[in-house]
């Protein structure tokens, strides 16, 4: 099985248990592995025979702008099975991070822990 990958895919969500953080949206960072053939499309240079990650990209920047969940963990879970059916994918790797804050850094959303680069999770789902 090969591998489609999106790193650092920025997208708005509103997030968070705390009141602070449901004032407005946040910024988060996701990391996509897909498993794919591609094959096919490798063989005949056509974008219909492959998995148009453009087109993945786009649809998880509309899903979290629309969602309102408390928990990175439920945003991760619902991305993924938005993926596994909707683009018909075996397998996958997501990881979805809330950047941190620095120490003393005074920016404009919270972030999820104070000295720390990032926090999330990463989940797998479907069969490799």
């Amino acid at each position: 099985m090969d591998t489609i990958f999106i790193r650092e895919l920025h997208v708005q969500a509103l997030i968070g248990v705390y009141p602070k953080e449901r004032e407005s949206r946040q910024t988060l960072v996701l990391d996509l592995e897909l498993g794919a053939n591609i094959g096919p499309a490798a063989a005949c240079d056509r974008l219909d025979d492959t998995l148009d990650y453009a087109t993945v990209a786009r649809r998880i920047d509309q899903f979290a702008a629309a969602s309102d969940f408390q928990l990175v963990e439920t945003l991760a879970e619902r991305i993924a099975e938005l993926l596994l059916r909707e683009f018909n994918v075996p397998w996958l790797r997501l990881r979805l991070c809330k950047p941190g804050t620095e120490e003393g850094e005074k920016i404009e959303q919270p972030g999820a822990i104070a000295g720390a680069r990032d926090a999330g999770v990463l989940i797998e789902r479907g069969t490799r």
